[in-house]
């Protein structure tokens, strides 16, 4: 048994998820509010058996495959409360539409067994299976719309695109096991220091690997697939896609390029300034053309996404504390944003374009007020925690050397500021175009409350979660 203690929350939620494709079979006349408890309880159950496995230091299981440090175990437990946010936010939303069903909440947990697998592996193999279960369960949930063809047509481009990633990763994992003779992360890294590996076959590994792994980021070139998804999926799915996952992917990218290829870092490095930078360009300035919102901060992420890089490419523990940090705070103004479109959508009405947020502040001003330090935050004012995250961010990039780098990206996010500030102008100063009442249960709102006023309370006192992001930094990349 203490063999399997590490990977406790990962055998707990592959049970439950089980039990609840059944029970949900017996109990599917009496709706899916039993089967949503029974999901957050989940949650809660996996926060505990994580909580309660944790050791000081590294513990492996399967063979070194599987390993479970404080970097490990902070994401995952972020990730419960990111996917924990999604269900309430989009409980009522899915109801109305016909889809809060119990599909759609084993297909979460199932994604997001994906994402714990990702977070927690050590070797080539475990990240790939955590990468499919969760890649596999967002493409189901993209086409769970079936009557609906943009949504199916996102799924089939999602799909699509996800194998070719998929394969290229696959193709420069097993580069890499060719030059180094080894799948894991360690004995990789170690074979690389040794001097014995190929290293025309490492570096074109290498080029696969960083490609496919731009991809799951959906950093530029390899960022098509991001606005159609977005756009094409209900929102309950987008807010899924846009959030939760981006913690799993900080955690794959870090443990494959600073475990694994450390060694490397000459050459990696100069391929993320080139997606980080180009990122940041088409992001930024593709998404101010954009009149549909969820597009809108489609390409935003895009842009986000390119300035958490900035952090791993600064390296050291300052550069990837800073990059956590920023994936995590990303994923809580992600949340906020995605609840606040499916807030104020009703039945047979979608509210994602921009013209949908004017005059909000007429309609109802604590909401306007909530959105307002949602797009500050996404936008880097001060004294909202986005602010802090850039900052840290750019910070480390300066430490680096790279003054350059930081410039441009703060050109970048000038430019950024643009399309979130617009939002707020429709918002304080345009007359609504609908005054349709904004109809909300209770916990969706005292949720959204809390979401958006954290980042007030976040940017004013930002020290403690940096300082867990650079601790869990510090004791699990650059310890083992």
């Amino acid at each position: 048994m203490t063999y399997l203690m590490p990977a406790g929350a990962e055998i707990f939620l592959l049970l439950m998820a089980c039990g609840i494709l059944i029970a949900d079979l017996l109990i599917r006349q009496r709706g899916g509010m039993i089967t949503y408890m029974l999901v957050q309880f989940s949650l809660f159950g996996c926060a505990l058996v994580t909580v309660g496995t944790h050791e000081s230091g590294v513990t492996y299981a399967f063979n070194e495959m599987f390993v479970d440090d404080l970097m490990s175990d902070v994401l995952k437990l972020l990730t419960y409360l990111a996917v924990g946010m999604m269900l309430v936010y989009s409980r009522q939303y899915l109801t109305v539409r016909g889809l809060f069903s119990g599909e759609f909440m084993v297909l979460a947990l199932f994604s997001m067994l994906g994402m714990m697998v990702m977070i927690s592996a050590n070797h080539f193999l475990t990240l790939y299976l955590g990468l499919e279960l969760l890649s596999l369960s967002l493409y189901a949930m993209v086409a769970l719309q079936r009557d609906s063809a943009v949504a199916t047509e996102a799924a089939m481009k999602y799909f699509i695109l996800g194998a070719l990633a998929s394969g290229l990763l696959l193709y420069g994992m097993s580069m890499l096991y060719g030059a180094t003779g080894s799948l894991h992360l360690g004995a990789v890294s170690s074979a690389i220091l040794s001097g014995k590996a190929n290293q025309t076959l490492l570096v074109f590994g290498l080029v696969f690997v960083v490609s496919g792994l731009a991809f799951k980021l959906g950093a530029v070139p390899f960022h098509m697939w991001v606005p159609d998804v977005y756009h094409g999926a209900p929102t309950a799915m987008t807010m899924l896609i846009g959030s939760a996952p981006k913690l799993a992917a900080f955690a794959f990218v870090s443990r494959i390029l600073v475990e694994g290829l450390q060694p490397l870092v000459q050459h990696w490095s100069g391929m993320l300034v080139i997606l980080a930078i180009a990122s940041m360009a088409i992001g930024n300035i593709t998404a101010i053309a954009q009149t549909n919102i969820k597009r809108m901060l489609a390409y935003s992420t895009i842009a986000h996404m390119g300035f958490m890089l900035l952090g791993l490419l600064s390296g050291g523990i300052e550069g990837y504390g800073s990059a956590m940090f920023y994936a995590v705070i990303y994923v809580l103004m992600s949340l906020g944003a995605f609840g606040m479109i499916m807030l104020l959508s009703r039945e047979g009405f979608e509210a994602d374009t921009l013209n949908d947020f004017k005059g909000l502040s007429q309609r109802s001003p604590w909401l306007a007020f909530l959105m307002l330090l949602l797009m500050f935050s996404m936008a880097g004012v001060p004294p909202t925690v986005g602010f802090y995250a850039k900052f840290s961010v750019l910070n480390a990039v300066v430490q680096s050397g790279n003054i350059w780098l930081a410039v441009t990206a703060v050109l970048f996010s000038l430019i950024g500021a643009f399309y979130y500030l617009r939002i707020v102008k429709l918002m304080y100063f345009d007359a609504p175009e609908s005054r349709a009442p904004i109809i909300f249960a209770q916990d969706t709102v005292l949720l959204i409350s809390v979401n958006g006023l954290g980042m007030l309370l976040l940017g004013l006192l930002p020290g403690a979660l940096m300082s867990v992001c650079v601790v869990s930094v510090q004791q699990s990349l650059l310890l083992h």
